[in-house]
């Protein structure tokens, strides 16, 4: 059998389907384990012992370090972990990914001679595997049958594509031409460069060292030359995170950094070691074939070893990864919690979702306090910070209404109600920045001609003002707490708003009758009662979203719910007299006044 064209074919074609395998595998073990898996990596990251089991534990699951350490540069990025957080994570993640080469390594062996020991070899029982991974698929009604379905025939076909490897390069055994090329390799900075190139072209660790272990199939790989090779995939796996974290966060791409310097630093201080005990004393195994358990437990000392030497020394990676990517003077967009990667995990896409909501409820707030502080002499407003908030305002409502409709696996009742109460939400929080924008353009409109209100309808203005930025107030908090006690008291306050607009207006006639006021000032003074009536009608409905999602509505209707569900209880009722008496009195003095 000789090493020919059709060899390679095969070899590339044995590849694709190891990759295949596994990447089918660690997505469908992702998915069985839903947003749980991605929930509690996030949580269990309040110190370096607990990160360090996670980040092993979930690369065990989804067999893969480059998919744990993408997750979390994604979680970095969004903010919901800190750098420090995650160098845990990604120490674990490299333990974690040590267990694929370990799996793998029981494929060998030949033949016993009795058909059931032979049927349980994992390169024999792969096909089995495939079979029942098959069956369950053509009869899988639900999603998560269809997710274990991939589980069985991922790690099917996993092995299915290492033994056609092996198969493959076989004849290789027999050219001298394969020896001396891998007794150059035995080269350390050759073979380190080999190793980390072949990885960072196909952005695994794991295939990478699968391939190897291929390889050393044929006997003709020494421990001197893999030794390097496999030091060098554990650089070259870093590709993938450097590549997430491009266009994130300066943490983003910290996150990215610290994986690289541990297994940078790590390579070198092994390679070091090992060489100088070489030269020192030498290892009776240097030039002997090192099999697919060799390489197996030489992965796993080496990412354990390493492991166990940085974990008192996590603050220097931290260090190191701020010192290579420093503070710069651009601020960091709120809009990056939006992380594309979370789109497959509804859960921690709509946590994320909300809390960019959360951030356009404070922008509007802030908004309108910059609108209406300076007329009641506040300090003068920034005009250039309240453009930024409304510039974000608008890019917020488009980019998270599209992040909303770019889910993936959305199957849960409760997260498409929480969807459909997020778009309606950030629809009025825009709104209500619209509105004060026109308030903001009308005081500066009505400062810069030089007009003035009456003593009466400023006092007016200021009690209407007050009563809008308690309700605004009241709404944002409970949008963010998801409180309905908070919730039920804006309904109340904003009927309150409604009355005194109307008797708002009547006074301002009534004024301009008895010429207490110019037509000019009048139409300023009507044009800003209208908006702060707005803004009060849009956090009513948000409140009212509020309500309806944590109380299980099925469908979002402000008008119905507010009139036939809410407005009928006696919360209602003591809540509307008390505003009354706190803001109606005080526009009855202010006439008196």
């Amino acid at each position: 059998m000789e090493f020919d064209v059709l060899s390679i074919v095969q070899m590339i074609g044995g590849l694709a389907l190891f990759i295949y395998g596994m990447t089918t595998m660690g997505k469908g073990l992702e998915r069985a384990a839903g947003s749980k898996l991605e929930k509690t990596l996030e949580k269990m990251t309040g110190n370096v012992f607990t990160a360090l089991i996670m980040g092993m534990v979930v690369t065990m699951v989804i067999q893969s370090s480059s998919a744990t350490t993408v997750m979390v540069v994604g979680f970095v990025n969004a903010g919901i972990m800190t750098l420090k957080q995650s160098v845990g994570v990604i120490l674990g993640a490299n333990i974690g990914t040590t267990v694929t080469a370990q799996i793998l390594r029981l494929s060998g062996g030949d033949g016993s001679g009795n058909l059931f020991m032979d049927l349980l070899k994992p390169k024999n029982l792969a096909y089995i595997i495939v079979l029942v991974g098959v069956i369950i698929m053509m009869l899988a009604k639900k999603r998560r049958t269809r997710d274990i379905a991939d589980i069985f025939t991922g790690f099917g076909i996993l092995f299915i594509g290492m033994a056609v490897m092996e198969g493959a390069v076989a004849p290789l055994a027999d050219l001298p031409q394969f020896a001396d090329l891998f007794a150059a390799i035995s080269n350390p900075v050759l073979g380190v460069v080999v190793g980390a190139g072949v990885t960072a072209i196909i952005q695994s660790s794991s295939a990478s060292v699968g391939i190897l272990q291929a390889l050393s199939t044929t006997g003709a790989i020494t421990y001197s030359a893999a030794i390097p090779i496999i030091l060098g995939q554990n650089i070259g796996t870093c590709i993938t995170a450097f590549l997430s974290s491009l266009g994130g966060s300066k943490n983003a791409r910290r996150t990215a950094m610290v994986h690289f310097y541990f297994n940078l630093i790590g390579s070198i201080a092994f390679l070091v070691a090992i060489y100088a005990v070489q030269y020192a004393v030498g290892f009776s195994f240097w030039e002997n074939p090192i099999d697919k358990g060799g390489i197996a437990n030489f992965h796993t000392l080496f990412n354990v070893t390493c492991t166990l030497l940085f974990l008192p020394f996590t603050g220097l990676l931290v260090k190191l990864a701020r010192w290579s990517v420093p503070t710069g003077e651009t601020q960091e967009d709120p809009l990056a919690k939006l992380e594309p990667r979370f789109l497959t995990t509804p859960a921690l896409a709509l946590d994320q979702a909300q809390r960019c909501i959360a951030d356009m409820g404070e922008a509007a707030k802030s908004n309108f306090h910059l609108a209406v502080d300076p007329m009641f002499g506040g300090s003068a407003a920034s005009e250039e910070i309240f453009r930024e908030h409304e510039a974000f305002l608008d890019r917020a409502e488009v980019e998270i209404g599209r992040y909303l409709t770019t889910m993936h696996n959305v199957r849960s009742v409760d997260q498409r109600r929480q969807s459909a109460e997020m778009m309606h939400s950030l629809s009025d929080f825009e709104k209500i920045g619209d509105y004060a924008q026109n308030i903001f353009d009308r005081a500066d409109e009505f400062r810069q001609a030089g007009l003035s209100f009456s003593a009466t309808a400023m006092n007016e203005l200021h009690t209407m003002t007050d009563a809008v930025s308690e309700v605004l107030d009241m709404t944002v908090e409970a949008y963010v707490t998801q409180s309905v006690s908070l919730a039920r008291s804006v309904e109340p306050l904003e009927e309150v708003v409604d009355t005194m607009k109307e008797q708002l207006k009547s006074r301002h006639i009534e004024r301009l009758g008895e010429g207490g006021c110019t037509m000019q000032t009048g139409i300023h003074f009507l044009d800003i009662v209208h908006d702060l009536e707005k803004i009060s009608d849009h956090c009513s409905n948000i409140a009212i979203y509020t309500i309806q999602l944590v109380e299980g509505a099925e469908e979002f209707d402000t008008h119905a719910y507010a009139k036939a569900e809410f407005k009928s209880g006696p919360q209602f009722e003591s809540k509307l007299k008390f505003y009354q008496n706190k803001y109606l009195s005080r526009l009855n003095d202010a006439a008196q006044a």
